[in-house]
């Protein structure tokens, strides 16, 4: 664990125990490859990591995010790219991984993949979403001379809040004030790409 934190090697959730990988480099295996990690470490950078320019080559991004064996099904992954320009900070989200399909190349968007939540009792939809998903990407928009950060956002099906947990078992109408639905998500430590001299 020590090692993991040394390394900025390290990953958060908003409470559910999603697990997620996050590598960069010019030469990763192919995401269906099976000792995709292995040469990930080998040959790229994990999360927490600094990636150099390699004038003339654009990296590539390779992704794995798992379920908590306890928690909804996957909904998609998402890499968000962030950088400064005219002195300001901007992001672009890319949906990379979809459970339900192929991510639209005009929109960089994942479909609705129809999973729902019954408020009345918490159920939620068992028959869409995905165990685990993974995607190798390259970002569309590379701009080698450009510094910038890149990290990983999983999200899972939707499911109860835990005040509309709450207000089920006390035999109460939900707080209007919050949303009685959330996304729980994980986030992975970044990549920053730092252009090549």
């Amino acid at each position: 664990i020590y090692d993991s934190f040394r390394r900025k090697e390290t990953f958060g959730t908003s409470g559910t125990r999603m697990k997620v990988r996050f590598f960069a480099g010019y030469d990763l295996p192919n995401a269906d490859d099976l000792d995709v990690v292995e040469k990930s470490y080998a040959g790229g950078v994990h999360m927490g990591g600094d990636l150099i320019g390699e004038i003339g080559r654009t990296p590539s991004f390779f992704t794995w995010v798992a379920k908590d064996p306890n928690s909804a099904p996957l909904d998609r992954i998402q890499i968000i790219k962030g950088w400064v320009e005219d002195g300001e900070t901007v992001e672009e989200v890319y949906d990379v991984a979809c459970s339900n399909g192929d991510v639209d190349s005009a929109t960089h968007r994942c479909i609705d993949n129809g999973a729902v939540v019954d408020i009345t009792d918490c159920s939620i939809s068992t028959d869409v979403g995905a165990a685990e998903l993974r995607a190798g990407w390259q970002d569309p928009d590379f701009n080698p001379n450009q510094h910038a950060f890149y990290y990983v956002r999983g999200l899972e099906n939707p499911t109860c809040r835990w005040s509309t947990w709450d207000a089920i078992r006390a035999g109460v109408e939900p707080n209007p004030d919050l949303q009685p639905i959330i996304q729980e998500r994980v986030w992975s430590s970044p990549i920053w790409v730092t252009p090549a001299q």
